[in-house]
């Protein structure tokens, strides 16, 4: 299976099933002389893990990183970090009633198509838990970037949509609440429609905004490794998303270039950034921001139609332990992706 690297100079491999031994990866490219805080790493794999609220799935999990190398007295060495991150709750029991059939929606099918053999056990490497170790990678970068400010908040579940913009909102409300959204009236409103999707034994999706501010100019490498678009691949590789823009994103196609473009002020800023803090593929050091769309899970507590692995059409009900909304939990996936292209960027830019 190839695929499990990303990134060019800072770059991160992932290895690892849902129920392995464990999760794990190795940062390479990372600089040496980076003083390390173990307890920010904790807390950002805190935010993601499972089992963190009434809301997420109820997999017990505290995963803990444990680092492997290169790392000294708390400094990074500048050779490989390794990592693993192990499973301490796995229930593949959970999974049995799949060993021959596909789950709508799921990879089993694909999997089993391309490789001839699969880990039926949550999805094996198809699972969202491999993004664990991505988390690992993203809080190292964010402590690489330290003036780089990055924070993703919720902004619509299903039909539930903040439409207030972000330069209004305060950012030290996201972890405020189980949702992770900063308004908090809008976040009670979206905790309870996610309870009751889950009574109903249904999933939802929405979107995760991200945000970036204190972005140096001329990070992005004209023409094919522009700034967007590997923001938009390293969202698109996370598990359920099903969309990404940003700057205006599609609402600029309706408005006119007098309307859309972003004048100047005579320290090179712009007056208005409909351009996302992106031109030329380049960042033009005004705030970035774009939205990630994710699509509801795919398991769900329902009678549904499956698939076997004899040609058959067969009816199923999901089991086991699952998000009826991943959104939340996605928040620190998100920010972590982000700061992981950002600095690939910021070491390829240095070489100027």
């Amino acid at each position: 299976m190839a695929g499990n690297s990303y990134g060019t100079l800072f770059r991160i491999t992932t290895f690892g099933e849902s129920h392995g031994e464990a999760l794990g990866g190795i940062i390479d490219g990372c600089p040496s002389g980076i003083a390390l805080d173990f307890d920010a790493i904790q807390l950002e794999m805190s935010r993601r893990k499972p089992g963190q609220s009434a809301i997420v799935t109820q997999r017990k999990e505290p995963d803990d990183v444990q680092f492997l190398s290169g790392i000294f007295e708390g400094k990074t060495t500048g050779t490989p970090i390794g990592f693993i991150i192990p499973n301490t709750n796995q229930k593949s029991d959970d999974y049995s009633h799949i060993k021959d059939n596909y789950r709508p929606s799921h990879a089993d099918y694909v999997y089993d198509q391309k490789y001839g053999f699969r880990d039926y056990r949550g999805g094996g490497r198809s699972s969202a838990r491999e993004t664990a170790s991505r988390v690992v990678a993203g809080a190292i970068a964010k402590q690489m970037l330290s003036d780089i400010k990055i924070h993703a908040y919720v902004s619509s579940v299903g039909p539930l949509s903040l439409e207030t913009p972000y330069q209004e909102l305060d950012f030290s409300k996201i972890e405020s609440n189980p949702v992770r959204c900063p308004d908090q009236e809008m976040a009670a409103t979206m905790e309870d429609y996610i309870k009751q999707i889950r009574k109903e034994g249904d999933t939802v999706g929405g979107v995760v905004t991200c945000v970036i501010q204190n972005v140096p100019v001329g990070l992005g490498e004209p023409v094919f490794d522009k700034l967007h678009a590997e923001l938009g691949k390293a969202m698109l590789s996370i598990n359920a998303v099903k969309g990404f823009e940003f700057g205006s994103g599609f609402e600029g196609s309706k408005m006119k270039g007098s309307e859309h473009n972003d004048l100047y002020n005579a320290d090179g800023t712009t007056r208005t950034n409909l351009s996302g803090g992106i031109q030329g593929g380049i960042s033009n050091g005004m705030d970035i921001y774009f939205r990630v769309a994710f699509k509801p899970v795919a398991t769900i507590m329902q009678k549904q139609e499956s698939l076997d692995n004899k040609g058959n059409i067969t009816e199923m009900t999901g089991k086991g332990r699952h998000d009826p909304c991943v959104v939340p939990r996605a928040v620190p996936i998100v920010e972590a992706m982000a700061a992981i292209v950002l600095a690939d960027f910021y070491l390829i830019n240095k070489r100027y």
